[in-house]
C-alpha cells in the first residue's frame, strides 16, 4: 500500500478483507452505494469477494414480485463464481431457479431454501451438484417428500443438519409421513442436529432415524404429537429433545455442537479483474439498482416473521400452543 499521511487508503485493502467488511452491510447498500465510492470497491462488490455467503431472506421479506428474487438471486450467485458456500432464502418460485443454483454454487455448504416451491424431481436432478452441502433447511416445501430427502441424502453424504419443519396446514390432510423419516434414516447416518417440527409421523418412526443415525444430538419434534417422548428419553437418556409439546423459545446452542461448521470464509484469493473493464464496474443506473422498487408506499408493505438457520429459537416460534 502506498503512503496516505493521517488518512487510511480503504480502497487500496485487500478485496478479500474489503468482501468481509461489506458483508456487514445492509444488502441495498452493498449493491447500490459501494460501488459508488471509488473503482476498486466497485470491482469488490462486482466480484465474488462479497458473495461467498448470500442471505437475502431479509431483503426477500421486505418484497414479494418472484420476478425481482429470480433476478436478485442469479446475480449474486453468478457473482460469487463458484465460490459460494451459504444460500439463504425463502420461497424459491420454481424448479428453475434451484437448479440455476446446482449449476454455479457447487460448492455449497448450508443451504436454506424453505417455503420454496421445488419438486422431488428437481432435487433428484440438482442434488448430485451439491455434494458439499452440510447444512439443509427445507422447511415447509410442501411439494416435496420422501423422493427428495432420499436424493439429499444419498448425494450430500457429509450432512449434519437438516431442518424440515412443517406447519399445521403443510399437513393437514397427511396420514402420515413414515417414508420421509424412513428416507432420513436410510440415508443421512451423520446427522447429529434434526428438526421435524409438525410432521406427522409415530414413535417408531423416531426410533427408526435414532437406530441409524447414531450421532445424533439434538431431536426438535414439537407438534408431532404421536411421539411418546417419555419412552425416548428412557431409550436414549444422552438425546436432547425438543417436544412435541410446544414452547415459546429455547436456547440455542447448535453451532457450538457442530464444531466442524466453518464460518472462516478469508481464505480465498482472487485475480483482479482487467483494468480494460474498469468502466463497466463504475457505471450508474446499473441493474442493481433496477431491482429496488421504492414504488410501493407502507400501505402495501407486508410484514412476515418467520423462523430462519438452525437455530431452536426460531424454529416453530410462530406455531399454535400445544393442545
Amino acid at each position: 500500500m502506498g503512503e496516505c499521511g493521517e488518512y487510511r487508503c480503504w480502497e487500496e485493502l485487500l478485496p478479500d478483507a474489503l468482501g468481509l467488511i461489506f458483508r456487514n452491510l445492509p444488502l441495498r447498500e452493498v449493491l447500490t452505494v459501494v460501488p459508488r465510492v471509488c473503482k476498486s470497491w466497485s470491482r469488490v462488490v462486482a466480484g465474488p469477494y462479497c458473495w461467498q455467503e448470500i442471505d437475502i431472506e431479509e431483503w426477500r421479506q421486505q418484497q414479494g414480485k418472484p420476478e425481482q428474487l429470480v433476478r436478485m438471486v442469479e446475480m449474486l450467485v453468478a457473482r460469487s463464481c463458484g465460490s459460494c458456500r451459504r444460500i439463504s432464502v425463502s420461497g424459491l418460485p420454481g424448479d428453475p431457479l434451484f437448479s440455476f443454483i446446482g449449476d454455479h454454487a457447487r460448492a455449497l455448504k448450508t443451504l436454506e431454501i424453505p417455503r420454496s416451491e421445488i419438486s422431488d424431481a428437481a432435487v433428484e436432478s440438482v442434488a448430485p451438484r451439491l455434494p458439499n452441502v452440510t447444512f439443509l433447511d427445507i422447511s415447509s416445501c410442501t411439494k416435496i417428500g420422501a423422493r427428495a430427502l432420499e436424493a439429499f441424502g444419498k448425494n450430500c453424504k457429509s450432512l449434519v443438519g437438516l431442518r424440515r419443519v412443517m406447519h399445521p396446514t403443510d399437513v393437514a390432510g397427511k396420514a402420515c409421513q413414515h417414508d420421509e423419516a424412513r428416507a432420513i434414516a436410510c440415508t443421512m447416518p451423520r446427522l447429529r442436529h434434526l428438526e421435524m417440527g409438525y410432521m406427522v409421523i409415530a414413535t417408531e418412526a423416531v426410533l427408526d432415524i435414532l437406530a441409524r443415525c447414531r450421532d445424533l444430538r439434538f431431536l426438535d419434534l414439537r407438534g408431532c404429537w404421536a411421539v411418546d417422548d417419555k419412552f425416548l428419553q428412557e431409550r436414549h437418556p444422552g438425546l436432547r429433545v425438543l417436544g412435541p409439546g410446544v414452547d415459546d423459545c429455547f436456547e440455542n446452542s447448535y453451532l457450538e455442537e457442530c464444531s466442524d461448521y466453518s464460518d472462516d470464509s478469508s481464505v480465498y484469493s482472487w485475480e483482479l479483474m482487467d483494468d480494460d473493464d474498469d468502466d463497466d464496474y463504475y457505471a450508474v443506473g446499473s441493474d442493481d439498482e433496477a431491482i429496488w422498487d421504492d414504488g410501493q408506499g407502507l400501505e402495501n408493505l407486508e410484514v412476515r416473521f418467520y423462523g430462519g438457520g438452525f437455530s431452536e429459537s426460531y424454529a416453530g416460534f410462530d406455531w399454535p400452543p400445544s393442545p
